[in-house]
């Protein structure tokens, strides 16, 4: 009965999407159509449209979302995570930086062509991740951490070559958002035999991938070689997402959603999930790109169709996440069963705490003095330089210590490597509420941007309550929202980014998170802020350290979950919003501080807070004295230096072998 409830729900699904897609097909295609039964002799443009450009695109949507669908299951099953995605290899990212530095600094590479520019970075960006999976035997936690350092150092990367080179760069604004645009039949023929070719692979590779849904112990008592098989599932859906990245763009929401889709309607094995999100995710890009071309008319050659995947997904999978069954992942988080001495901790934290005073007394002291040398700052200048350095200073420090808290909190509530501030939705909601404030108010003052971010948090804080109270706030379910809702955010960037207008430059520079604009009387209240909240979460070290074991162990020792996930929930919020208010929502800290503190061997929660905390904390203070000084006069946001600075760190910490 179950099965066949499942079933009709994912039939439900799929024509959900697949009527209206083609309904706008034919309403769009209709003088066209009608165009095919002219004689040769009536062969005119429609025709021509048709045949070259309408026809072409139709199959490369149909192409690209089944491959990304694929992909997503694939993924999802070797890392075992229900939020992995093609994204999260940092294909995408590596491949948007290939064609920046190509465009720069070496635009001959474009005589081979755009999508061999294209693969060629996601290929390397993939092979780096595999890299440094192999250094574990491609353990499903090292090989999504390896994949979201290398996609955020990519992106920080790209994103500011953008900031440094936008008019060289425009073009990339509508690569990057997925353009489904085509002028001949080039990409899918291209396309087409390649992903026939991983197809056979694939089908190669289902029971093996199947028997990886066993714990590893009884999967090899069956002979399966769980790393090769690990490796091999990520390398397949490695070459299918660097494919279709490569030929039409970045297109990312459909690797998460038609996956997530298939799975909250009931299909359980692996092979289901398969041929459903194939078709889900070929259905769902159709109807997106329908829905484009039917609503922007002459315009929809430029309007990327990746952007707005989220803009028709995002309330689908909101609508059917109360469907998602309330179920503990493994605890990929919990203490190790031997745990280090209490005297090597000390001594870690020590060694944070010095190195966070040294960093805060060379923000200060230290840097660009006003003629643009290097050196220290003599005391004469003291009193005119520091009303300048000392409040950003201050800023960073508590944005780094707010954002390294949240990411802890949720890390450790969800028992999932992947939670962040940054897929919260929190950071998302202040952006959309900055987005307002620009394109409404000419030229808003400091005071009325934080405001109008707060509120943006605020909304998006209320919309988490209200989606995660009948669940009694199960972790997956309020993450999979603000992945949602960061997806809904990513669209409405990217189209704006695409129109050109100037005032989306200007979201950008606030969306990279710079410190420029802030002064004493802003900072101080932060840094308070930021303490007072944190002081708070010291009260839930207990739950921190039970949480991720699950529910019922939990409950075993008797914590009322509901009750604390509300509160750590309601703590990870307020502290999200106010650290994105200071650097914006693309630092990352929150991502990188708790996994800085976990391989330097602090595992317990009453550990890894501070050893997160002094780790954030150093990377936001590092990277805002960076951003004022390598490219003086002129600023780096530090919220993206950030990236830079922590990813290469946390590589070097996963060249270890466990």
């Amino acid at each position: 009965m179950k099965a066949e409830e499942s079933g009709r729900s994912l039939l439900f699904v799929l024509m959900l999407a697949v009527l209206p897609a083609g309904g706008m097909t034919l309403w769009s295609l209709g003088p066209e159509l009608l165009a095919l039964r002219e004689t040769v002799e009536g062969f005119d443009a429609q025709r021509l449209v048709l045949l070259y450009s309408s026809l072409p695109r139709l199959v490369t949507s149909l192409l690209a979302g089944a491959a990304l669908g694929v992909a997503g299951v694939i993924l999802q099953q070797v890392l075992r995570n229900p939020l992995a995605s093609p994204t999260t290899l940092g294909l995408s990212a590596g491949a948007k930086l290939s064609l920046s530095l190509a465009t720069l600094y070496a635009p001959g590479l474009f005589v081979l062509g755009h999508d061999i520019v294209a693969l060629a970075g996601s290929l390397a960006a993939g092979l780096v991740v595999l890299a440094l999976g192999a250094r574990r035997d491609f353990s499903p936690v090292t090989l999504v951490l390896a994949g979201l350092v290398v996609s955020l150092y990519c992106g920080a990367l790209s994103a500011l070559l953008v900031l440094l080179n936008d008019r060289y760069l425009e073009s990339l604004f509508i690569w990057g958002g997925g353009s489904l645009q085509q002028q001949d039949w080039s990409v899918p023929l291209t396309m087409l035999p390649r992903l026939l070719v991983l197809g056979v692979v694939v089908a190669l590779l289902v029971r093996p991938l199947e028997l990886l849904s066993l714990p590893d112990d009884q999967a090899r008592a069956l002979g399966l070689r769980t790393a090769t098989i690990r490796w091999g599932g990520a390398a397949v859906a490695l070459c299918l997402t660097a494919v279709v990245t490569s030929l039409v763009g970045v297109i990312g929401f459909i690797g998460l959603l038609a996956p997530t889709v298939a799975r909250l309607c009931g299909a359980r094995r692996f092979r289901q999930r398969l041929v459903w999100a194939a078709l889900l995710g070929a259905a769902l890009l159709w109807l997106t790109d329908q829905a484009v071309q039917v609503a922007a008319g002459s315009l929809a050659d430029f309007l990327p169709t990746g952007a707005v995947t989220a803009l028709f997904g995002t309330p689908l999978l909101l609508l059917l996440l109360p469907r998602l069954c309330g179920q503990d992942r493994p605890p990929s988080l919990s203490p190790r069963a031997i745990a280090p001495r209490q005297a090597r901790t000390t001594f870690v934290l020590l060694v944070l705490l010095a190195l966070l005073i040294v960093l805060c007394l060379l923000a200060v002291v230290a840097g660009r003095l006003p003629d643009g040398s290097w050196g220290v700052l003599p005391g004469a200048l003291f009193g005119d330089i520091l009303p300048w350095r000392l409040p950003r200073m201050l800023a960073a420090l508590a944005a780094g210590l707010m954002l390294a808290g949240a990411g802890l909190i949720l890390q450790r509530l969800t028992a999932n490597e992947m939670a962040s501030p940054e897929v919260l939705g929190v950071s998302a909601g202040a952006t959309m509420g900055m987005a307002a404030l620009i394109f409404l108010v000419a030229s808003p003052a400091l005071p009325m941007q934080m405001g109008s971010a707060a509120l943006g948090a605020l909304a998006v804080l209320l919309l988490i309550l209200m989606l995660g109270w009948r669940s009694g706030f199960a972790p997956e379910r309020v993450i999979l929202a603000g992945i949602a809702l960061n997806a809904l955010l990513d669209a409405v960037v990217a189209l704006l980014s695409a129109t050109g207008d100037p005032r989306a430059f200007q979201l950008l520079n606030w969306i990279a998170g710079s410190t420029y604009g802030v002064i004493l009387e802003t900072a101080l209240p932060a840094l308070a802020a930021a303490l007072l909240l944190l002081g708070l979460c010291c009260l839930g070290l207990r739950w921190l350290d039970v949480l991720p074991l699950g529910r019922a162990a939990a409950q075993a020792v008797g914590i009322a979950v509901r009750r604390a996930r509300i509160l750590l929930f309601t703590q990870a919020v307020l502290l999200t919003a106010a650290g994105t208010m200071i650097v914006g929502p693309l630092s990352f800290v929150g991502l990188m501080a708790p996994h800085i503190a976990r391989e330097l061997g602090l595992l317990r929660a009453r550990s890894q807070l501070p050893g997160a905390l002094l780790a954030g904390a150093a990377v936001m203070v590092l990277a805002d004295w960076i951003g004022r000084n390598l490219v003086f006069p002129y600023q780096l946001p530090a919220g993206l230096v950030s990236a830079l600075v922590g990813a290469p760190f946390l590589m070097l910490l996963l060249r270890r072998k466990r």
